[in-house]
């Protein structure tokens, strides 16, 4: 199992006093696999994080080949006093365990594994569930976002429930891959709403669907591709709602890795005045 973490950037060219820098930043350089790079912050008027992300990257076999392989979650939890933070810490945990003992553990023990694996996007929602009974069962009257990528290769299998979002960046473009299950959301989509009015909204955290809200749920599930010197960006809306697309394009162009992508981009949410948490996860395919 290889947990990878260091982040390989391409490296900058100097220039003398008396140049003027012309050329575009060069795409980051990585070496086989997916690379991560990850970061939650409290953000400058929180108490507390009640954010939660994980992120494992290794290999798996997979038509007789190796091919790189992750699962990324970020989860924004809700409801007072330490609700929130056991809620998301607990919907992060009991996915990633379900997804891991479903997909890479038979991977591990072929010989000992007698199932019938189901397909992955049959896995991810009931992951989800999975979740959402844990949730019910030790914090009830909290509840939490919950973003999922299972990456195989260049395969992004998502599974989605709240307004934590997954964007793919490629090419100074970003699109937002996943749907806000936001009240404020649905107005913007039915015509009530400008997407500049959601933003400063009285009810833009208002969600119509998470974890913890009911005895079953239905997740949005997605299948994407990773494009080549593409990146898939999972975050919280502390990056969202104060970041906007374009600054966030601006950063991803001109970081020369993951990492500094990672936190320039906390540090921009904090800078805009951090009102909630902040966590920001990134992935790369060398």
């Amino acid at each position: 199992m290889n947990f990878l973490r260091t982040i390989f950037g391409g490296e900058k060219e100097s220039i003398s006093a008396d140049e003027t820098p012309t050329a575009s930043p060069q795409p980051i350089t990585l070496p086989p696999g997916l690379h991560v790079s990850m970061k939650t912050d409290v953000g400058q008027q929180r108490e507390r994080n009640e954010d939660a992300l994980y992120t494992l990257t290794s290999f798996i076999h997979s038509n007789d080949h190796i091919e790189p392989f992750g699962v990324f979650i970020v989860a924004d939890g809700m409801g007072g006093y330490k609700g929130g933070e056991k809620a998301s810490s607990i919907a992060a945990k009991t996915a990633a365990s379900y997804l891991l003992q479903n997909i890479y553990l038979p991977d591990l023990i072929p010989a000992e594994y007698t199932g019938i694996q189901l397909p992955i996007n049959e896995l991810l929602p009931t992951a989800i569930n999975e979740a959402n009974d844990a949730v019910l069962k030790y914090t009830p009257e909290s509840g939490t976002t919950l973003t999922i990528a299972v990456v195989i290769d260049r395969q992004i299998y998502l599974a989605h429930v709240g307004d934590s979002r997954a964007y793919i960046y490629q090419d100074g473009r970003l699109e937002q891959i996943t749907q806000d299950h936001s009240v404020v959301a649905r107005m913007v989509e039915v015509g009530q709403l400008t997407a500049e009015e959601a933003l400063t909204h009285q009810n833009r955290n208002v969600l119509y669907r998470a974890i913890g809200q009911a005895n079953t749920l239905e997740a949005e599930v997605d299948l994407r591709s990773l494009p080549a010197q593409g990146q898939l960006l999972l975050c919280s809306d502390g990056l969202w709602n104060l970041v906007l697309d374009d600054e966030i394009i601006q950063v991803l162009k001109e970081s020369s890795s993951l990492d500094e992508s990672v936190n320039q981009l906390v540090a921009l949410a904090n800078q805009k005045g951090g009102d909630d948490n902040i966590t920001v996860v990134l992935i790369a395919a060398g």
